[in-house]
């Protein structure tokens, strides 16, 4: 990697503020004395509200404003949410029933803002909010995963959001028809809650005409866009700022339904507002993730080829649809469809159900987890049932290295590929030559141990384009100026060493500058693996133009044409010149003559197409019989990343996405009873893997570069959570397969593995 970055393991530089408590989250930048907000949510899942009464909610002390829906359309509000939606099956649009940003007339889930408080402090927002006289008729409550029940919308009819279909379905069953073995496989996919460690937050201002508006996102530019168009402002009037951002994961992408109320009632009252969720409101409140069922199906040929796939899912949308709700389980889940397999027949049919829960949306991976946890638990299913090992099974099916650029049935272009390269270095660094042994040890003192493999590959998603601008300080620093956003993935340090490896600027002379649509004009922000590939390669395309702008001058300095002057990623220099300035030197000439010009360079850039990380996910649980306790012995990442910056800063988001991902496949579930009522809403019911839950994870770098980008690199931020689920869903399943367990599901909590395998079902 000399051309493209030394990839050396540096630091984070960022840590040294966020470990010695220096970072500054929402909560640490809200002004002193800002008015508090507080959300009237409704207690019920489903009903007619029949009386609000706010009065003596308005009278009380210290209170400024209490808002319902009628107040903010009374003000010009713009107050319907935006979501996208997808084509049916026949053609038409999948339902769209309007989202207001708060509940009108009816109330379709606990936890469903109705009226904001706007007070002097929290406590006393609180309290006027206990004043405010509530009732609201109770509806049937609809819960389960199938169309039909209680109508939450007129607008979708039977409660069916839309009916989705990708593929050949003729030319599918056709093979399925003529298949020597054919396997299917029911498999559930669990809602989690994100829980990121920061919850939501937010505050706003009204100063010289403008909003400024502060959260914690993952871009300001969609919120910038959003909030001008429902306050009705131009988007020149609205400033977004986004300071350090405790954790996203998808889940803080989207707009929600307090930052309109906080910046109207900002706006209104020409005071500072700020509100913060809770954990039990963030529970409530936040999009969740996942909450799917697939029926998988693989038809093979008599040499165990794969001829066809076919998936049948019903995804819950939740009450609403959120902003990227029904594209998740549909175009996203699409793209990694036949994973690393060459498959040319498949189909693909997606409905998806309202029900009255929380909305979901994306989280870690977004699509492409579930996706993968499908298939790759049915090419399990199939090994199982053909009686050939898995990693056989997997050899069989992948595509071949010459077959690159392979033009895959859902339309994706993959661009290199050398996945049995990638499964040889994970069965050697996971050591399965000596897995029979530890199964065997296990035994004799009556403990199941199970291996499971995942072969993962994920599509890198968002905006292809991205700018970036360099900026040479008076005091000899320079500020890079990024359009993605920092979620706590290390971008601070791995673009300031990016920047320094094409330019020999001392890395820590760079800073990073991010999160600001006053200093920043355009970008992208963060989500779908996007931000190194796209930032580097517009920091790439930023190079070029410093380097086309300082040749002229330089050129005039040294006294030689300007086709003499040369670059070499450290230095000018030129033949018949002494003078071997580096890119700070130049910079500083510049400014001695005056020469603002040559201060700030920047330029925009745009990747030729998405690459497609993949790699091998190998673990081993232990599961006690006598108490259905699993525990995850050795967890084996081989990555094809391409060619990586930072490799440490790679392991660490492997980690993390790992982590996420056992969570979800061995203690995260999301509980509502049959009101509607959400019984997981605190972490002493919803149960996050606490340290010792996740084991060592070895990663190793198995790099085939892309061909879709001048750095040869692959996103990584989502690869873990992707390859995650199914290793561990096929682990469990290879521990109690001789037990005579033929399904299981995530998450494999104690009791339900202690009673599958006391009832052998």
């Amino acid at each position: 990697m000399d051309k493209f970055g030394k990839s050396q393991p540096v630091k984070r530089v960022e840590d040294v503020r966020f470990l010695t408590g220096q970072g500054r989250y929402v909560e640490d930048c809200a002004p002193e004395g800002a008015l508090r907000a507080w959300m009237l949510r409704s207690p019920v899942a489903h009903g007619v509200i029949t009386e609000l009464d706010l009065d003596e909610a308005r009278a009380a002390e210290g209170v400024h404003m209490v808002a319902t829906l009628e107040d903010l359309q009374a003000a010009g509000l713009t107050t319907t949410m935006d979501a996208t939606v997808v084509k049916n099956r026949d053609g038409s649009d999948g339902a769209a029933p309007e989202r207001h940003m708060l509940a009108g007339a009816r109330v379709r889930f606990v936890g469903e803002p109705i009226a904001v408080v706007i007070a002097e402090t929290l406590d006393q927002a609180r309290d006027a909010g206990e004043l405010i006289l509530l009732d609201i008729d109770d509806l049937p409550v609809k819960m389960d995963l199938v169309t039909g029940g209680e109508e939450i919308h007129p607008e979708a009819p039977e409660n069916k959001a839309f009916d989705w279909g990708m593929g050949d379905e003729a030319a599918t069953q056709a093979a399925f028809d003529a298949a020597a073995h054919t396997v299917s496989l029911q498999v559930e996919d669990n809602r989690i809650i994100v829980n990121a460690m920061e919850p939501r937050g937010c505050f706003a201002s009204w100063e010289d005409e403008r909003l400024h508006f502060t959260y914690g996102g993952q871009g300001v530019w969609g919120a910038k866009t959003q909030l001008a168009a429902a306050l009705k402002l131009e988007e020149a009037a609205v400033h977004v700022v986004t300071p350090d951002v405790g954790g996203g994961f998808g889940m803080k992408a989207m707009t929600y339904p307090e930052y309109f109320v906080v910046a109207h009632a900002a706006r209104t009252l020409g005071k500072p507002v700020f509100w913060m969720s809770d954990r039990t409101e963030a529970m409530l409140s936040d999009n969740g993730g996942r909450d799917l069922t697939s029926l998988a199906e693989l038809a093979f040929d008599k040499d165990l080829k794969i001829t066809a796939y076919r998936v049948q899912t019903r995804c819950n949308l939740g009450a609403y649809n959120s902003q990227f709700g029904q594209p998740i389980q549909t175009q996203l889940f699409s793209r990694v469809l036949a994973g690393v397999y060459d498959i040319q027949t498949a189909w693909l049919q997606v409905e998806g159900i309202y029900t009255n829960t929380t909305q979901v949306d994306a989280y870690r991976g977004a699509g492409r987890p579930e996706a993968i946890y499908v298939l790759e638990r049915v090419m399990d299913r199939a090994a199982r049932e053909l009686g050939v090992d898995p990693v056989e099974l997997h050899r069989r099916n992948f595509i071949a290295p010459a077959k690159f650029p392979y033009a895959t049935v859902t339309g994706e272009s993959y661009d290199v590929g050398e996945f049995n390269k990638v499964l040889d270095r994970a069965l050697e660094e996971a050591d399965m030559a000596g897995f029979e042994a530890r199964r065997s040890a296990d035994a004799q003192v009556g403990k199941l141990r199970g291996v499971g493999l995942c072969y993962y590959i994920e599509s890198i998603l968002g905006d292809p384009s991205e700018g970036a601008e360099v900026e040479f300080l008076e005091d000899g620093r320079v500020n890079i100026y990024v359009g993605t956003q920092s979620n706590g993935q290390g971008h601070e340090t791995v673009y300031a060493q990016f920047l320094a490896d094409q330019t020999g600027i001392p890395a820590h002379m760079i800073s990073t500058i991010q999160g600001d649509s006053d200093r920043i004009a355009k970008g992208g922000g963060t989500g779908g693996s996007r931000s190194v590939t796209t930032q580097a390669n517009a920091t790439l395309a930023t190079v070029e133009v410093m380097v086309a702008a300082f040749i002229p001058f330089l050129a005039e300095e040294m006294g030689v044409e300007e086709d003499a002057v040369s670059f070499d990623g450290e230095t000018f220099r030129a033949a018949g010149s002494n003078l071997t300035p580096s890119m700070l030197d130049v910079a500083e000439m510049a400014r001695a003559q005056g020469r603002a010009d040559l201060q700030r360079h920047t330029a925009r850039a745009q990747l030729p197409g998405r690459s497609f990380p993949n790699g091998a996910h190998i673990a081993e649980v232990v599961i006690d019989p006598e108490t259905g306790v699993t525990a995850v012995d050795r967890y084996t990442v081989v990555d094809d990343f391409g060619n990586l910056i930072n490799p440490m800063l790679a392991e660490g988001q492997v980690h993390g996405g790992v982590a996420q991902g056992l969570g979800q496949a061995m203690t995260e579930h999301v509980v509502y009873d049959e009101d509607g009522q959400l019984l997981t809403a605190t972490f002493m019911d919803y149960a996050l893997p606490r340290a010792s839950d996740v084991p060592m994870i070895g990663f190793t770098s198995e790099p085939v570069p892309s061909t879709q980008n001048p750095m040869g690199m692959k996103g990584c931020g989502e690869a873990g959570t992707v390859g995650a689920l199914a290793a561990l869903a096929n682990a469990v399943q290879d521990a109690t397969w001789h037990k005579g367990l033929r399904q299981v599901d995530m998450p494999f909590t104690p009791l339900k593995l202690w009673e599958a395998l006391r009832d052998g079902t």
